[in-house]
């Protein structure tokens, strides 16, 4: 490789990049408009009639799940239609394969843009939040990377799970049972406590609760019931598992 030469990955990371300098202004509502929007009538709306919640506001309490939540539908949203379609209908990705690039720099460019479109989100998100005093400790600085983290451990899987299939319907499943549920009852709103016994194992096998957990500890300054290694250690353990399922999936897909 010569000292011009951009790394493959780089590249794909540049390709998003000039595909989103394009089509950003369709993602502002979604990726900050609408959580800061939820924040507003959940946090303070239905605030005022729940008060406190593990001893702070429910503004407060509720800021790191909106956080981790804003962050997963940003990488399913962009690890679904996104990723199927370069395969099935642009076919970029096959354009990309018949260059130096491998399917191992296509998924770490795919996911390396991802990561920058959710901290973006999320430094926005925090900036807000600051004026409405829903950051109780410095330690809200760590949220950042908690949420690069759940990033990959949430879009890692999908995007594997995307160049697995032929057909966008699926989609329509993923989102109604995992997606959804998983905003649902995975502490986003209220403790997984309050959920009957034999239903919290379905929120502790959530990457999102994982990273709802160390947000919030983060936001609030407090420690997390379970050890924060464990939490971390998951979502690594998604993230790795994510990454060698998406770039098994993309070398059998681009040599069909």
């Amino acid at each position: 490789m010569t000292a011009g030469t951009l790394h493959p990955t780089l590249a794909v990371f540049g390709r998003q990049l000039a595909l989103y300098r394009r089509l950003w202004q369709a993602s502002v509502f979604s990726s900050f408009v609408l959580p800061v929007l939820f924040l507003v009538s959940i946090g303070i709306g239905v605030g005022r009639y729940v008060g406190t919640l593990e001893g702070v506001d429910y503004l407060a309490w509720i800021v790191p799940g909106v956080l981790a939540s804003t962050v997963l539908q940003i990488s399913m949203g962009e690890s679904t239609y996104a990723v199927l379609g370069d395969f099935k209908w642009s076919r970029a990705y096959h354009a990309m394969r018949a260059t130096p690039v491998r399917p191992v720099d296509i998924v770490c460019g795919h996911l390396l843009y991802l990561v920058l479109r959710a901290e973006v989100a999320v430094v926005a998100f925090l900036l807000v939040v600051v004026f409405f005093g829903g950051l109780h400790s410095p330690w809200s600085l760590v949220a950042p990377l908690v949420c690069a983290v759940l990033t990959v451990a949430t879009a890692a899987p999908v995007t594997a799970f995307a160049a697995a299939i032929d057909h966008d319907s699926y989609f329509a499943l993923l989102y109604r049972f995992v997606v959804i549920p998983s905003t649902l009852f995975a502490g986003v709103f209220f403790p997984v406590e309050q959920l009957p016994a034999v239903v919290r194992p379905l929120a502790y096998a959530s990457p999102l609760w994982h990273g709802v957990e160390l947000c919030r500890a983060a936001t609030l300054g407090r420690v997390t019931a379970w050890p924060p290694v464990v939490h971390v250690g998951y979502l690594l353990l998604w993230a790795v598992g994510g990454v060698t399922l998406a770039v098994l999936a993309f070398k059998r897909r681009l040599e069909d």
